[in-house]
């Protein structure tokens, strides 16, 4: 089992950051339930292969010095984690968000992704 905490990290870093297309997919292997829902502001994608479709599209459209950094304190409990993010340039970022997930049996099941605005 992980913890929420981890797994907010290793979202963040090991697959929606991780430009290496075989280690990107072992983390989704590892933490993902295989019926995994992701859902952000252009819609809903269901289980691990779309989840790691949606990554690899993101880092293939932005450019190369585009990397995740965490933007302020996590929040969890047992089974629900939020953590704010920001994807840019390193001292420029160009956008911000947090994601919201649920656990269910030490594998992240949900993640809600929200941009700030």
């Amino acid at each position: 089992m992980h913890a929420v905490t981890d797994l907010l990290t290793a979202n963040l870093h090991e697959v929606f950051g991780n430009r290496d297309p075989v280690s990107r997919r072992a983390a989704i292997d590892r933490i993902y339930t295989e019926d995994v829902v992701f859902s952000d502001p252009e819609g809903v994608t269901t289980g691990r292969d779309a989840l790691e479709n949606k990554a690899a599209a993101l880092l293939a459209d932005a450019p190369a010095d585009f990397s995740f950094t965490e933007d302020g304190r996590r929040y969890a409990d047992t089974q629900t984690g939020a953590l704010a993010w920001a994807f840019g340039p390193p001292d420029a970022p160009a956008v911000h968000g947090v994601d919201v997930i649920t656990v269910r049996d030490g594998r992240i099941a949900t993640v809600l992704t929200m941009f700030a605005t």
